[in-house]
């Protein structure tokens, strides 16, 4: 629980400040080094999003930007106080289970009371359903800071939350008085229970069993693994929402049908009842992102495991996707904020580090200089903020539109968002994720000999990081969703859609004479799009394996174009804050926006021209890879 002292609560600004700890040797170096930068993220917010303007929407009419700023400042000082303390303790002292009981480092606990406490876990229900009614951009702005702070400890609520939003949009009034209200409320945390030893991603082969009962109720039996946060010692019940197939029921995905099966049954009053037939067959040990527990678990050992059907029979699929892309958008931006804390650290690192001197001083005797001096080492900070600015921006711009789709003025603007963000999905988790890990590793090597030892955080981060490009769908299966399903569906619509938005950008763009020169490069790049989808896509018509062998490399080249167009949007911005005058001003506003441009224009110059390579392997649908054989090997 939060001590009473530093009690937070989200109808006030929050008054804590944290004051930093003294620089030493190792970790506590860069403790006064934010995990995030406190600039950058206003920038989104109010100057790239507009955030403000959803005050004028009857749903957020009660909020003031005073209540926004509450929210987030009270989510910083519990990341900083409460998440950021067990980083690399939880790391280093991994769950473990004694055969009865899942223990975790007792800080842990601390941190869930603390969100729980705090309300974040409701904030974006109705204020009718115990909720604040917060804008869904400002709950993940405030959930970024305590990402950025703990990725791992972060996820038992950030699950927990998506879990609570599918029962509130599929289950019935019993359902969310028993399981969503104790969730909301933080005594209750919530899982997605889909992948099966041999079926990983091929949901429509998976075997668990869910058996009609006469009183309703399923009994599950199978086993499901990599389930995250599957078992823990956080709350008095874990609440499971379990992918099954009701025997009889059609082949493939058709059959599928989704369950409440809590680790503990509840009474009709609410009380705790008896065990329900949930067994921890094991925990996981991974890479990184240790502190999350990775779990075995079996349904149905014994009688099998009482479950509820949420929604309708062998609706499963479909309903769970609402969880799937929500959480695809959490992962993009847990990707993102890691990469962003990296960055940081290799930027503070750079600015402090003297070593060496520059080529054209040959005086041994002159002082070192600083490292960030080094022209490579710039470049590899320089990489470190385009991807990682670019990839907080397309998160949050994704978050803006699942905000819209719900709460936009007219259907036509709610549908509109809903389109763009189906659409570009598959791009906010893939991107991030893989550039992240670049971002990550570059970081390292700013650090050095530094970089690679567990005295300093980067390595951590790395390895936290290296999740994300593999769960909630490898670059592989949404580069098939990609191109194999998205640039196809509704007649294309969505895609065109995509294409249109850019060009209005490109439009309006160029009457800003700083952005400019970037307008051609995003045109030409679009242009390759659309002439390797047409010429995929006639492929696939006919013979989809082999029109689909390179969809990983189109993502990656979609996802380059994307945030091109992302960083055009960020420099439009800074370009009409930087005043029109022969000298810069010297304050650090002016820095701000200039650093803006410059990535950009990095971006333009360095990482878009990649695309012209992937587009020539696309042009021919290059067969190389798909026509080798497994003897080969």
């Amino acid at each position: 629980m939060l001590d009473a002292d530093s009690k937070i609560t989200l109808n006030r600004r929050s008054n804590i400040s944290m004051q930093p700890a003294p620089k030493t040797i190792g970790h506590r170096r860069f403790m006064n080094n934010p995990y995030l930068n406190s600039r950058d993220m206003d920038f989104y917010l109010y100057e790239f999003l507009e955030t403000e303007s959803l005050l004028q929407r009857p749903r957020y009419s009660q909020h003031s930007i005073e209540t926004f700023s509450a929210a987030i400042e009270g989510a910083k000082a519990i990341a900083n106080k409460y998440y950021a303390d067990h980083y690399s303790k939880s790391d280093a002292n991994e769950p473990t289970f004694d055969g009865k009981v899942v223990h975790l480092v007792p800080e842990t606990q601390k941190a869930w009371d603390a969100v729980a406490d705090f309300g974040l876990m409701a904030a974006h229900h109705d204020d009718s359903e115990g909720g604040l009614q917060l804008p869904e951009i400002i709950c993940k702005v405030a959930g970024a800071y305590i990402q950025a702070a703990n990725l791992a400890s972060s996820g038992y609520y950030f699950v927990t939350a998506s879990a609570g939003n599918l029962i509130r949009a599929f289950g019935s009034e019993q359902h969310k008085r028993l399981f969503l209200h104790p969730m909301m409320d933080g005594r209750y945390s919530g899982t997605m229970a889909l992948t099966e030893p041999a079926q990983g991603s091929a949901l429509a082969d998976i075997k668990t069993s869910a058996t009609p009962q006469a009183d309703g109720t399923y009994r599950i039996r199978g086993q499901k693994i990599y389930i995250t946060n599957g078992d823990h010692s956080l709350t008095e019940n874990i609440i499971h929402l379990v992918l099954a197939k009701i025997p009889g029921a059609p082949l493939g995905v058709r059959g599928i049908s989704l369950f409440i099966v809590p680790k503990v049954m509840v009474n009709a009053d609410g009380t705790p009842g008896a065990r329900n037939d949930v067994a921890l067959a094991g925990l996981l040990h991974k890479m990184g992102n240790r502190n999350a527990t990775s779990t075995v678990l079996n349904f149905g050992e014994n009688e099998g495991a009482v479950g509820f059907l949420l929604g309708e029979a062998h609706q499963g699929l479909s309903y769970m996707f609402q969880m799937m892309n929500e959480l695809r958008v959490g992962v993009g931006l847990g990707a993102a904020t890691l990469a962003t804390r990296g960055y940081l650290h290799a930027l503070e690192f750079a600015r402090e580090r003297p070593q060496g001197r520059l080529p054209s001083n040959k005086d041994p005797l002159s002082p070192q200089v600083n490292i960030i001096e080094h022209a490579d080492v710039r470049r590899m900070l320089l990489a470190q903020k385009a991807y990682s600015e670019g990839s907080m921006a397309l998160c949050l711009y994704a978050t803006s539109l699942v905000e819209d789709a719900r709460t936009a003025e007219t259907d036509m603007a709610r549908q509109w968002a809903a389109d763009l963000l189906d659409f570009l999905t598959p791009v906010v988790k893939s991107f991030p994720s893989k550039y992240g890990c670049i971002s990550n590793d570059l970081a390292i090597q700013v650090l050095g000999g530094s970089g690679y030892i567990r005295e300093y955080p980067v390595e951590q981060l790395y390895r936290d990081q290296r999740l994300n490009p593999i769960h909630e769908g490898t670059e592989g299966i949404h580069g098939l969703d990609l191109l194999g399903r998205k640039v196809s569906m509704r007649e294309g619509h969505n895609y065109r859609l995509f294409l249109a938005v850019v060009r209005a950008d490109l439009d309006d763009a160029a009457g800003i004479p700083l952005v400019v020169d970037f307008i051609a490069p995003i045109q030409a790049a679009l242009e390759r799009i659309e002439r390797v989808t047409d010429k995929l896509l006639l492929v696939i018509a006919t013979d989809p394996d082999r029109g689909l062998a390179n969809a990983t490399v189109y993502l990656d080249m979609f996802g380059q174009v994307v945030m091109a167009w992302i960083w055009l949007k960020q420099a439009m911005i800074a370009a009409q804050r930087i005043p029109p005058q022969a000298e810069p001003r010297v304050d650090s506003d002016d820095d701000f926006y200039r650093g803006k441009l410059h990535a950009a224009r990095y971006f333009m110059q360095w990482e878009l021209p990649q695309t012209i390579q992937k587009a020539a392997l696309l042009d021919v649908n290059d067969s190389t890879c798909f026509n080798m054989k497994h003897g080969y090997f």
